[in-house]
């Protein structure tokens, strides 16, 4: 099945090759002129330490004021230049990056709903939330100005240090010593760091899930008292984020305190050494002072680019994840799938279908029946006996572990699905409604249905019943999966929305069960009407509702244990007259 090679798919992970091959070379140009831009403001920011050594041993001492006044010109163009450039850089490449990552959501948006029902039934959809709208959003250190920031500050490094060791050889050695060994502890550190972003990620969306089931179900919560359970259960998944994010700050702060700590060491030398060279006369006043600031100008890059790391570390963390999701099969991604259906007529067989969950615990065992086009067939039986699951083999959601469901004599497994769904209705018991008004909701299958057809759909499921005592008729908003209206009134409007889209084969999962005695005796006329020329699966407790199907199913234990006409399985006196006697419909 391909939802278990989904949940055997080997963590992928992202390595910089693959980021660079994905993010960068397609952004090659817009990523040039950043580097034009870094290179242009490192450069200009040289020009102050390299002036101050001539202010020093030259212009002052001379006394010579047009030196110095050439010289504030040239510093104050050079800082203007740092500024524009510094100004074009956060501009073109924030922009740019912010733009990658509303790309990335929409993709990685467009692929999870590509995935089978199987993988939103193991995942909360807060946790998907956060998976689409967080973990794609450390791209933009790869795009934006850190990546770009750290080959700048490379360079200004490289130049500095050459420029250090032209100024004095002996004082750059003592650098070097404590620069080189924070390398080592940073790259540690990084390869500390990656797998603690990793798991913040994972702890992010489910904190995140459950918070959002918490305000879905709220009414649930307060009907049973039991916010401060919730609130303890939210408490402990913050704190598991806290402890994430406080072992990526120890390592964090361990490379911060080195780095002062290696370097401040280094500046004390420095400052030793340099004073005994200038006592000697072997350096300049001006040479001290331009070392000192060309220090700072390799030093800082190098600071920076520990932080910076730490961000393209994170970056890579949610990336991986992100690429765990990219890799899951979509259910219509199947080579097998290579069946398009043009017109369905409706003739729908299962022939010896079995179907289980869980390996080894078959809820379906060795179905087999067949429903022909425009007939309703009926599918009875106890809770948990096996009947909602025969609905989704049929509309494919799940695919069978062994039997063959055909359409039209077209193995199902092989058909297009967007072919085969472009024609299917589905209202379900606690259908979902979208927030917006009656209309949008009615409108979902065929946004581009006409006035008539939106008004047909709306009298034949007797939607104007209570619409018409709304302000705003069909414009009424109805709050949050139809919050606002009772479960009777959210049910015709989704067979309002069943009638619209006019498939050929409907699915009817207690499509009745939220209804009052009045509302169901007017949805049933409705219903009647919906279902002529349709291939028409009911699913029903109230078994007043199937008396009039072509064909009924009474499903035991994953079997079919009986089938026939609502009239000879009451003349049977099997588990079908049993029912009907319960409930006293016979």
């Amino acid at each position: 099945m391909n939802e278990k090679k989904n949940r055997d798919t080997k963590r992928p992970r992202v390595t910089a090759y693959n980021a660079f091959k994905e993010f960068i070379w397609p952004r090659r140009g817009i990523v040039l002129v950043g580097l034009i831009l870094i290179i242009i403001s490192r450069l200009a920011s040289l020009v102050l330490p390299l002036k101050s050594k001539e202010l020093l041993d030259e212009i002052i001492p001379t006394k010579d004021l047009d030196a110095l006044l050439t010289m504030v010109i040239l510093v104050v163009g050079a800082i203007f230049i740092q500024a524009v450039s510094s100004f074009a850089l956060t501009r073109l490449l924030s922009v740019e990056a912010q733009f990658l990552i509303s790309r990335l959501r929409s993709k990685v948006q467009k692929k999870v709903l590509s995935l089978p029902i199987s993988y939103f039934d193991n995942n909360k959809s807060g946790a998907l939330v956060s998976r689409i709208m967080t973990d794609v959003e450390g791209v933009r250190n790869l795009i934006g100005t850190g990546l770009v920031q750290l080959f700048g500050g490379t360079i200004t490094a490289i130049i500095s240090f050459f420029l250090l060791i032209n100024i004095s050889g002996k004082m750059t050695l003592l650098v070097l010593a404590p620069v080189l060994l924070f390398a080592v502890i940073a790259l540690k550190a990084f390869g500390y760091i990656r797998p603690i972003f990793r798991k913040r990620s994972l702890i992010n969306a489910e904190v995140t899930g459950r918070l959002t089931e918490t305000l879905n179900g709220v009414r649930v919560i307060k009907g049973f008292n039991a916010e401060t359970q919730e609130n303890l259960s939210f408490e402990v998944g913050v704190d598991r984020l806290f402890q994430n994010v406080k072992k990526s700050l120890t390592a964090t702060s361990i490379m911060t305190s080195s780095s002062s700590f290696l370097l401040g060491l280094a500046s004390v030398g420095i400052m030793g050494l340099g004073g005994s060279m200038i006592i000697d006369g072997t350096l300049t006043t001006g040479d001290f002072l331009s070392f000192t600031l060309l220090l700072g100008f390799m030093i800082a890059p190098i600071i920076q680019m520990s932080n910076i790391g730490s961000q393209l570390t994170e970056a890579f963390a949610g990336l991986d994840r992100t690429e765990e999701i990219m890799n899951l099969q979509s259910e219509s991604n199947n080579e097998s799938r290579t069946i398009e259906l043009q017109n369905i007529i409706g003739d729908i067989e299962f022939k010896h279908v079995s179907f289980s969950y869980d390996e080894g615990k078959e809820v379906v065992h060795d179905i087999s029946f067949k429903a022909e086009k425009g007939t309703v067939t009926a599918l009875v039986g106890s809770s948990g006996s096996g009947k909602s699951t025969i609905a989704s083999l049929v509309a494919s959601f799940i695919n069978p572990d062994s039997g063959v469901i055909s359409i039209d004599g077209n193995d199902i497994s092989k058909v297009k699905l967007d072919s085969f769904r472009s024609q299917l209705g589905v209202v379900l018991q606690d259908d979902f409604l979208f927030e917006g008004t009656v209309r949008e909701n009615i409108l979902f299958p065929r946004p581009a249905a006409s006035e008539e057809e939106l008004l047909e759909a709306v009298a034949t499921a007797y939607v104007n019943e209570f619409t018409d005592r709304f302000d705003d008729k069909l414009d009424t908003l109805i709050g949050e999966r139809g919050v606002k209206l009772s479960g009777g009134q959210r049910q015709r409007i989704a067979i309002a929305r069943a009638v619209l889209a006019n498939p050929r084969i409907l699915i009817l999962d207690e499509a009745t069960s939220n209804l009052d005695t009045e509302s169901e005796s007017l949805i049933q006329k409705s219903l009647t009407k919906l279902m002529v020329g349709r291939t028409t699966f009911v699913i029903a407790h109230r078994l007043s509702t199937i008396k009039q199907a072509n064909k009924i199913l009474v499903i035991e234990d994953g079997k079919i244990s009986e089938e026939g006409s609502h009239d000879q399985l009451i003349k049977s006196k099997g588990r079908y007259y049993e029912l009907c006697t319960y409930q006293s419909i016979i």
